[in-house]
């Protein structure tokens, strides 16, 4: 796990108000909060933080914080909650969790795939049905993915939470041993245009055949008149 660093400045205005005027100024409110200490108000630069998600995603974010105008004090943080809104996107408000490298957390990690799915290749349907899953370690043993390999999924195959290990210092919490990843049979919509397609080929077929008949009669035509 890499820190990524993020600078920002202490804020001493709160409200809906204060808000506004930051997100005017290409600022986003945020809060960082945890592992004993007081809450501390922040403004983070929104151009930054943005370049920052659209290279590292949303998901199992570490930073090393360094608050100017705190004696550039430097905190380890991770990213509890983005709040965005939902039409221009913008985002709104940050929280971040200060923790202790030695502390247990949990941590919602993407899920990615390895391979090609022998199963897709005979025409089945990659079905993620969990795109990321909660892992429970310390910060410096956080993966960046949960790769699973689907090389040898076939069609009605699936990958569930127990299968997946993540060595010993990693654990994912499940009560119930739920479906990751599944290949599901083509789908009727699918079914239904390949016979479309077959329909319309066939018909295409019998169109050229009925104007070539209509041509040969033409040219019989013709030559009975002479």
């Amino acid at each position: 796990m890499d820190l990524i660093k993020l600078k920002a400045q202490l804020r001493e205005t709160s409200g809906k108000g204060a808000a506004r005027r930051l997100r005017q100024n290409k600022a986003i409110p945020g809060i960082v909060y945890g592992h004993g200490s007081e809450p501390v108000m922040l403004s983070l630069d929104a151009i930054e933080f943005d370049k920052i998600i659209r290279e590292n995603g949303s998901t199992g974010l570490f930073f090393n914080l360094k608050i100017e105008g705190d004696k550039g004090k430097s905190k380890t943080v991770m990213l509890k909650q983005m709040q965005m809104d939902t039409f221009s996107l913008n985002y709104l408000h940050i929280d971040l969790h200060e923790i202790d490298m030695d502390t247990i957390v949990t941590v919602s990690i993407p899920v990615e795939t390895v391979g090609q799915s022998k199963g897709v290749e005979e025409g089945g349907v990659l079905q993620m049905i969990r795109r990321e899953l909660d892992v429970v370690c310390k910060p410096a043993d956080t993966p960046d993915s949960i790769q699973i390999d689907i090389s040898d999924l076939g069609i009605g195959d699936s990958v569930h939470v127990e299968e997946i290990d993540l060595g010993e210092n990693v654990e994912i919490p499940f009560d119930v041993d739920f479906t990751v990843i599944a290949i599901g049979a083509p789908t009727e919509e699918e079914e239904i245009e390949e016979d479309e397609d077959l329909l319309e080929e066939g018909e295409t077929e019998g169109e050229a055949d009925a104007d070539a008949a209509e041509g040969a009669d033409a040219g019989e035509g013709e030559t009975t008149d002479k």
